[in-house]
């Protein structure tokens, strides 16, 4: 393919950066061949031209698609090549949070450097047994691959772990041991694996440090193999370990430390126990203060101390062992403390009574002396003489840390041994499981031989990886008849013949350490002289003569020479060692035991591991023809030959790769250096696992695959009948290169970059279709959009042209209309004013004359009327004044009165205000109402007289106005007299003005009145009004306080309904608790009841092994031992001799079996205890009763007092016995106890202490008893006397001789006989009696145990109540009295319903008993006379009528008991004769035979019955527990037989729904409630068992039908996979789809109510169904990145609306099995919403309230575009996400439980069948029962 055809305009390719590494960057325009220079455009925003290497020409690399990048698998990519590797790390790390990456067979893992949840107990559920490019890249997918292949291929397996310091290698190798030991389990109950995780933290004390680096970097390499035996099942490990930096121990680089052990020493220096050690703090001590970084952030090494020291005590290292370690290493931190003073220049000394060598001498146990001399001297052998030579002050300093170097080395391959000795397994290995924790490419600035070692290492282990790579790669291609081509990868056998080969590195480096005079120097001329020049590898620096430099394969490494030759050496004086061999220390000169023997480290042993760090326990004395030489191997040397056996080993297994990245130096949480990434990965071999696929053929499709990714590029003509075919075809249409891929057998393979072509060429074809259709969509929206608009503006013209018509119309009309109105209004103006002047007229004349008649009448009136109107008003004045001043007085008095009324007003509306007195008020306020209506009445009335008053003053003014009318008339009569009498006109005009303004006065005074009574009756109004408002406002508070009553009271009836459905929640939820935790206890102890049949079977298998160590020493012990009694006691009669017998060897410590004989041993002496207590006690009970016999039979008196006395003296060696006994094993447990369970101080010691100690007691207190039992015989024997006054013997010599004529007459045996049984029955009595007292015993530590239960609840209660405030305190009370009460009257319930059930059982018994009775008078009555007999007629028996008419019962004789429960359970098949029976059948003939049982009162039938068929139910699942329609037959006549028991107990609950005739059936005599109790927990075992069965068989379905199929095809594009293929969701034929889940499920349920189960019960087991399918479903989604895309959501939720469909056809809506997928629901919604805005994070925080927030986060995080049109989900969206969640209170855990089951429920289902109609088929064998 042409360069031009990939690099156009927009093309987006990879440019160099020195900062970033590589930049991103588009290409502005196209390329040209012959084109210097590519203009880009930077993601920056800015242009770059960037010029090509004139001389290469190369252009820069491409970018692969936004589509693949952030894949699983980098050999997934397009473009394989640098930046595309560090790309897609960083997107997955940074972006996805992603730390684990495939490249090809390689585990690349990022150290996140921060706690991930990605290890827990439920994600290694979910990798167990899944294929490894089935899921998300992890390390627990490799150690599930390593552990599949061992056990199929039946081969080796190995992990190598590789990284620089603190890229996480130990963490990595810990979790894939970790996954080992719960996937497996261990063979043994020694519990292996646990002490396999162990080691590491022994192991991370003693071998890691902190590091500028890492704060535990692993100083060491170590290679653990993880045995198996033939059930792949852990039985133990050893560990070899490589290259320990001893040089630590005594240098530190500045903010380092050293080794884990000594700070966690210091740390722990207070303990009692680490008093003798005289430490102190870390900076005290040379060795440890070096660093200036004696504490890490965040570790508490006093903590860590105890964890390893738990770690130890786990792993068998005994505490005495312990303080040994602990002692050495705080005399090496002593002796670091040492210090030396110079005399001369070749001599020093050490200051007298040196208090660090004192307490370093008394540590080690070795003379001060001595170790002083030694210190400060050598020795030097020649051939003839030897000399003791002084040295100087450095060469002292070296000597000491020299020795510190070498016994801290030695402590360290002793723990080693120890922890390989506490791993090891007696059981053979078939198989192994290696982990390598190695230390991967290290380069600094100064590099000597630990960096010079671990390279070469890392050498080996590349070219060993690139061979592995390169030969996977050609199996791949020969599996698929691919042409082999030779693909060019870099070889590094040159560097590794430069470092080992004959006269290579290492070779020269031990040749110069023999020479006497060798140094570093001449060694470095040597190397010059050898390679430089002469091999391209090796380099001389420009300017150094100390150094030399070799190009390894990850880069050049420059070594200083300077301590070469000394670190290879090893050196320690001889004379110091021999002083440590000669301690009194005796742990320490086991330490150097290994110095003495001559075995060369290449050798191995023989289980074929290496020697380096595994020393055997006892020395062997080495062969006398070894040379010195054998002694002396140099640490090179040593490396070298454990490298070539470790090599040997992983080429002997199956390797796989974990290669960890440390992303940047400074320890930041999910931070990405690119420099650092590109560093490691060059150095640990990605990049060249890149490479060599890149060289081949990298992307590889099956064609169904292809075909389905790539049909939008064929036509229709293209697609054929044969899948391949096609592919062919349109392959070379589209490449014409035929280079660029090839075709397989079953997969096509393309060169790099080709499927980056094809999915451009994909990608532009999909685009030209998408501009098609909107085009297409766009012109036929804007034609709609055009016809729409002319169709409005029509319309719009049409009612415009209508509107302006009307308009006109309208205008023109209130034109004629204006006109009209105009004539008429002027009209009408003219005629009106003409008519209002012409009124105005008339109305002036008329006012005018009335006027002057008016002035003549008043003139008249005022004349004739003066004086009288005078006295009138007078008298009304005087009234008036009278009136005003009474109305002023009462208005006074109203005044205080309604000052007074509102202040009682006041009072009482305070007082309203309390609703107490609310209706007191109401009434009160009537009333007041009341007497103001009254006195409003009267004040009516009042107004009213007034106003007659008025009325009558105005009469008599009228007719006082008629007579001066009249006056007037007679006045102008004689008006002519008047003439005459002028004055007297005038004083009457005078008098007249008087009148006129006396009449004004009175008008005036008329007016105030009128206006007093009118504010008297506004004030009245006012009052009343005011009173009417008070009236409504107290109406209105009356009506709102109704109203809040009214509202309290349905708030408080709401709040108590709330409260009662939370509680009736929350009961349910606890119930359901409870049933739950009640139903896993049912099921553990099924599982341990199995447990336990197998290993009886197991034990039945066996040999019977003779017990000749068991021997019976008394009469009395009990007959009925077990078998295993006997047998551990053999074994310890056989175990504890050997380990008396050595007490000055080394003590082995017992473990756990004998820990539990030891127990087992304390029971039986109990059990003695109580047989010999027991024996007393009816020893008293026969002397008492034979008080009483005493007269009657002397003879057998005498006889059985004999026989006491021979008794006691049984019981007295018994008592002898036993303390012996105990005091063996009080001894054994103080010496031979294991440390971690029976080391003085720990709890189980103790324990067993005290149970021996209070044992030893009560025998001393038996032995007492014995005594005064001895006494009190004597005393009676003394006291017995003869009858028979002739004879004086004593008592004892008549039973003397009586005992001696019955040995005379041969009666002794049959005496012996006699005694014998009748010590069996009273034997069996008291066996009885214990019984029952140690029920009653039982019953009385219950109820004292729940009466101190119920005593610290109420304590606790108090408690708690005190700390809450008085309020809140008296509510709890009542709370907790309430409780109280409800407790003791639901107990009260309980006893009652105990109490009826007594008493109808009682009744049932009394009526058979009357009936009994009845029977017998009947037979007494036919019994009288013959004759009565004939007279009275007999009633006749109807014998055939009782045959037919049968009762419901089965009748059966015992001894067919095992035939009854052998066909009708044993060997009924399900699938066969079952089939055709009736729905529970099986159940009902067993009903019917206990009822039979019932009928005659027979309790040892009954409860044999019921146990055979409980017992048999057990085997039968046993035996086919695996198969469904077995277990499903038998749940549902176990539920049955349930029922049928429950129906016919005779309980009133159970009997409401059954007939009359079926309330006949039921039970008479016996209340089964107890096995109805035994056969419901039988019933929720088979149900457990069922739903596994049911899991078992759904799991393989569920992942491949509900994720990987595509039910809806074509919807999901598949996306370009790498080398780890992950399942195809193209069906195959051995691949299930949803159609077999749906198939199953049909299957399921049909043969459910085929076998009759109760529809609740289907309910149950279909909703445990679901939330296995949506839980399943779910775990594999949060896994797996590739089904997180948009169109696998929409697959998901078509196959749960398929489940739906389902459960709709089965009319199942309503078991809840729906609610159980929610979360798969909403995961599935979750992929297909919008993922963008601020709402569409609410959106999903308000959807997906089903999952919890780790499940929402990983989705989005995992989401994953399938085509380019689809976005990635931003990191700011999914912070967004996490801040509105965080307030939510949700599980943190991520996945679900799949293995969770509901608790299980019977709910009770009463059968209409009639019993006595059930017929019994021929084909069951029951043919020995009969119907009754």
């Amino acid at each position: 393919m042409a360069a031009s055809e990939l690099y156009t305009k927009f093309a987006r390719v990879w440019i160099p950066d020195p900062e970033e590494v590589w930049k991103s960057a588009e290409l502005l325009k196209d390329y040209k061949p012959g084109d210097q220079v590519l203009l880009l455009h930077l993601e920056e925003g800015k242009d770059l031209e960037y010029r090509l290497d004139p001389k290469t020409k190369e252009l820069p690399h491409l970018r692969n698609p936004d589509i693949l990048v952030g894949e699983n698998d980098l050999t997934a990519l397009s473009y394989l090549h640098e930046p595309a590797v560090l790309h897609n790390l960083r997107v997955r790390f940074i972006d996805s949070k992603l730390i684990y990456t495939y490249c090809g067979i390689v585990l690349v893992a990022i150290n996140p450097y921060e706690q991930l949840p990605i290890y827990g107990e439920d994600i290694i559920n979910a990798y167990s047994g899944q294929n490894m490019g089935d899921m998300d890249p992890h390390i627990f997918a490799v150690a599930e691959e390593a552990y599949k292949q061992m056990a199929r291929d039946e081969r080796n397996q190995s992990i190598i772990v590789s990284g620089e310091s603190g890229a996480g290698k130990t963490v990595s190798a810990k979790y894939a041991m970790r996954y080992f030991a719960t996937v497996s389990g261990s063979a043994s109950e020694a519990n292996v694996e646990e002490k396999v995780l162990a080691s590491n933290p022994i192991m991370e004390s003693i071998g890691n440090a902190k590091t500028t680096r890492n704060d535990n970097s692993s100083r060491f390499g170590k290679y653990i193999e993880i045995g198996f035996d033939k059930r792949y099942r852990i039985i133990g490990a050893n560990m070899r370990t490589y290259l320990l930096e001893k040089s630590r121990v005594v240098f530190q680089a500045e903010e380092e430390r050293n080794y884990h052990i000594f700070y966690q020493l210091c740390a722990s220096a207070k303990l009692p126990e680490f008093k003798m050690l005289r430490l102190g703090n870390a900076d005290n001590f040379h060795y440890t203060k070096q660093g200036g970084s004696p504490v890490i952030e965040g570790v508490d090494d006093a903590k860590e101390m105890a964890h390893t020291r738990q770690a130890c005590t786990l792993l068998g290292i005994s505490e005495s062992y312990q303080m040994g370690i602990f002692q050495i290493l705080a005399g090496i931190l002593h002796l670091g403390n040492v210090g030396f003073a110079s005399r001369d220049s070749d001599s020093c000394t050490i200051p007298p009574k040196h208090e660090p060598l004192i307490v370093f001498c008394d540590l080690m146990g070795v003379d001060y002396e001595e170790m002083c001399h030694w210190l400060c001297h050598r020795k030097l052998a020649t051939a003839t003489e030897t000399y003791i030579k002084p040295i100087s002050k450095l060469q002292a300093t070296n000597a000491r840390d020299a020795l510190a170097k070498h016994i801290y080395a030695k402590l360290f391959n002793w723990i080693v041994d120890h922890v390989n000795q506490a791993l090891h397994s007696a059981v053979k290995q078939h198989s192994f499981i290696g982990v390598l924790d190695i230390y991967g490419f290290e380069t600094f600035e100064i590099n000597s031989f630990e960096q010079f070692c671990i390279n070469y290492a890392n050498e080996k282990l590349q070219q060993q990886f690139n061979m592995h790579v390169f030969k996977l790669e050609q199996e791949e291609y020969m599996k698929e008849q691919i042409p082999w081509t030779l693909i060019d990868f870099y070889d590094n056998q040159p560097c590794i013949n430069l470092i080992e080969s004959k006269l290579g590195i290492l070779d020269l480096l031990d040749e110069e350490c023999k020479m006497p005079k060798g140094t570093d120097d001449t060694w470095a001329q040597k190397l010059y002289n050898t390679h430089l020049n002469k091999c391209a590898l090796f380099e001389k620096p420009r300017l150094s003569n100390k150094a030399f430099i070799i190009q390894h394969f990850a880069d050049k490494v420059e070594y200083q020479c300077e301590g070469f030759l000394e670190k290879n050496k090893d050196t320690v004086f001889e004379e110091q060692i021999k002083v440590l061999k000669s301690s009194k220390f005796k742990m320490l000169p086991e330490l150097f035991q290994d110095d003495e023997k001559a075995i060369s480290p290449t050798s191995a042993s023989s289980s074929g591991r290496t020697p380096l760090t595994r020393t055997p326990l006892k020395p062997t004395k080495g062969r006398p023809g070894q040379t010195a030489k054998e002694h002396k191997k140099t640490v090179g040397h040593q490396f070298r030959n454990s490298l070539h056996l470790l090599m040997e080993t992983l080429n002997a297994t199956t390797p796989h790769y974990v290669r960890c990245i440390k992303p940047n130096d400074f320890k930041f949480p999910f931070t990405f250096d690119e420099k650092r990434a590109v560093q490691q990965l060059r150095a640990c071999g990605v990049l060249e696992t890149i490479r060599i696929s890149a060289a081949g053929f990298p992307s590889r499709w099956t064609y169904q695959e292809f075909f389905s990714r790539y049909r939008v590029l064929m036509k229709q003509k293209d697609v054929l009948g044969d899948r391949k075919q096609t592919c062919k075809n349109v392959l070379e249409k589209l490449i014409l290169d035929k280079d660029k891929y090839q075709f397989g057998k079953t997969k096509i393979f393309f060169r790099a970059g080709q499927v980056a072509y094809l999915e451009k060429l994909r990608a532009d074809k999909l685009r030209a279709a998408c501009i098609r259709i909107q085009k297409t969509i766009r012109g036929w929206l804007l034609r709609k959009k055009y016809l729409r608009m002319r169709r409005a503006a029509i319309t719009v013209q049409r009612y415009v042209r209508g509107y302006q018509a009307r308009c006109y119309a309208t205008f023109l009309r209130r034109t004629k209309a204006a006109t009209t109105i105009q004539k008429s209004w002027r009209m009408y103006v003219v005629r009106r004013r003409y008519k209002i002047k012409r009124a105005a007229t008339i109305v002036l004349q008329s006012y005018l004359r009335g006027y002057l008649a008016r002035n003549r009448y008043f003139k008249i009136l005022r004349e004739h009327k003066a004086v009288i109107i005078q006295k009138w008003i007078r008298g009304w004045l005087a009234h008036t004044r009278y009136k005003r001043t009474m109305h002023a007085i009462i208005y006074l008095q109203c005044c205080f009165r309604r000052m007074m009324a509102k202040r009682e007003l006041k009072k009482l509306k305070i007082e309203a205000r309390s609703v107490e007195r609310y209706k007191k008020l109401h009434i009160g306020m009537e009333n007041k109402i009341m007497q103001l209506q009254r006195k409003v009445d009267e004040q009516n009335k009042d107004y009213k007289c007034l106003m007659e008053k008025l009325t009558n003053l105005e009469g008599i003014y009228n007719s006082e106005t008629e007579k001066l009318r009249n006056d007037v008339e007679r006045l102008q009569l004689s008006e002519e007299e008047a003439k005459t009498a002028t004055a007297r006109v005038l004083s009457l005009q005078e008098e007249i003005a008087k009148l006129r303004k006396d009449l004004e006065q009175t008008r005036s005074e008329k007016k105030s009145i009128e206006e007093r009574a009118d504010r008297y009756k506004q004030e009245t109004e006012e009052l009343m009004s005011n009173l009417k408002e008070e009236n409504t406002l107290l109406k209105q508070e009356k009506e709102t306080l109704n109203h809040l009553i009214v509202e309290q009271a349905k708030e408080m009836t709401e709040t108590m309904e709330k409260k009662l459905v939370e509680e009736t929640k929350q009961l349910e939820l606890d119930l359901n608790d409870e049933r739950l935790r009640y139903q896993n206890l049912l099921n553990e102890f099924s599982r341990l009841e199995e447990r336990y049949d197998d290993l009886k079977e197991e034990l039945t298998l066996m040999v019977n092994v003779p017990k000749p160590g068991h021997r019976r020493t008394d009469s009395t012990h009990s007959s009925n031992e077990s078998e295993y009694t006997f047998s551990s006691e053999i074994i310890e009669t056989e175990d504890f001799p050997p380990r008396t017998e050595e007490p000055t060897e080394k003590k082995v410590p017992l473990d756990m079996s004998l820990f539990l004989k030891l127990q087992k041993r304390v029971t039986e002496l109990e059990q003695e205890k109580q047989l010999m207590q027991d024996e007393l006690d009816r020893k008293e009970e026969q002397v008492l009763r034979n008080k009483a016999k005493e007269e009657e039979r002397p003879q057998i008196r005498g006889a059985e007092l004999e026989y006491e006395s021979l008794k006691r003296q049984e019981l007295e060696s018994e008592n002898k016995k036993l303390k012996n006994e105990l005091n063996e094993l009080r001894k054994a447990l103080s010496e031979k106890s294991a440390p971690e369970v029976t080391a003085p101080g720990a709890p189980a010691y103790r324990v067993l202490m005290e149970q021996l100690t209070s044992i030893s007691e009560e025998l001393d207190v038996r032995k007492e008893e014995v005594l005064i039992l001895r006494s009190q015989l004597v005393s009676q024997k003394e006291a017995i006397q003869p009858k028979d006054d002739k004879n004086t013997m004593t008592d004892s010599t008549i039973l003397l001789e009586d005992v001696q004529k019955m040995k005379d007459k041969g009666e002794i045996a049959q005496a012996y006989i006699g005694l014998k049984e009748t010590n069996r029955l009273l034997e069996s009595q008291l066996q009885s009696q214990k019984r029952s007292h140690e029920n009653e015993a039982e019953a009385l530590r219950g109820e004292i145990q729940s009466l101190k239960e119920e005593n610290n609840r109420q304590q606790q209660l108090l408690a708690q109540n005190l700390q809450l405030p008085p309020e809140a305190r008296i509510e709890a009370s009542l709370q907790h009295e309430i409780t109280r009460l409800t407790n003791e009257n639901l107990d009260l319930m309980e006893q009652l319903e105990k109490q009826d059930k007594t008493v109808r059982k009682l009744k049932k018994q009394l009526k058979v008993f009357a009936k009994k009775i009845g029977e017998l008078e009947v037979g007494q009555m036919e019994n009288i006379s013959p004759g009565q007999m004939i007279d009275e007629p007999i009633r006749p028996v109807n014998i055939p009528r009782k045959e037919k008419d049968f009762q419901g019962m089965l009748e059966y004789k015992k001894e067919d008991e095992q035939k009854l429960v052998k066909n009708l359970i044993l060997e009924l098949k399900p699938r066969g004769v079952a089939v055709n029976l009736i729905p529970g059948l099986p159940a009902y003939i067993l009903f019917m035979c206990v009822r039979h049982a019932d009928y005659l009162n027979d309790d040892q039938k009954v409860r044999s019955l019921l146990t055979s068929t409980i017992n048999s139910i057990k085997k039968v699942l046993k035996k086919r527990g695996d198969d469904f329609e077995t277990v499903s037959f038998w749940l549902s006549n176990t539920c049955r037989f349930l029922h049928c028991l429950k129906q016919y107990s005779g309980e009133e609950g159970f009997m409401k729904h059954n007939t009359s005739r079926q309330n006949e059936h039921c039970l008479t005599n016996f209340d089964l409630a107890e096995y109805r109790q035994v056969l419901s927990d039988l019933a929720i075992q088979i149900y457990q068992q069922l739903v596994r069965v049911l899991e078992n068989i759904l799991q393989p379905m569920i992942v491949s039908g509900m994720l990987e199929h595509e039910t809806i095809q074509g919807v999901s594009g598949v996306k370009p996979t790498g080398l780890r293929k992950r399942t195809s969701s193209i069906a195959d034929e051995g691949t299930y789809t949803l159609d077999s889940i749906l198939r199953q499920l049909n299957s399921f349920h049909s043969v459910m109510c085929q076998h009759g189960m109760d529809p609740e019960l289907i309910k149950q087991v279909v909703k445990q169904m679901f939330y296995i399918v949506g839980a399943i479903t779910l775990n594999n989604l949060l896994l797996r990145k590739d089904m997180c895309s948009w169109s696998k959501g929409m697959q998901i939720r078509y196959n749960v609306s398929q489940l739906e469909e389902w459960l709709r056809d089965k009319n199942l809506m309503n078991s809840g099995a729906k609610e159980t997928l929610e979360p798969l629901i909403q995961a599935a919604q979750l992929l297909q919403v919008k993922k963008k805005t601020d709402d569409d994070a609410e959106a999903i925080c308000s959807m997906c309230n089903a999952l919890t927030t780790a499940q929402i986060v990983k989705v989005l995080n995992l989401y994953t575009p399938v085509n380019e049109f689809e976005e990635r989900v931003s990191v700011s969206f999914i912070r967004t996400i996490q801040m509105r969640l965080r307030d939510r209170k949700d599980s943190p855990q991520l996945l679900m439980d799949a293995k969770h089951i509901f608790p299980v429920t019977f709910p009770f289902n009463p059968s209409s069948l009639a019993l006595e109609t059930i017929q019994i088929p021929a084909s069951l064998g029951l043919g020995f029962i009969a119907r009754v």
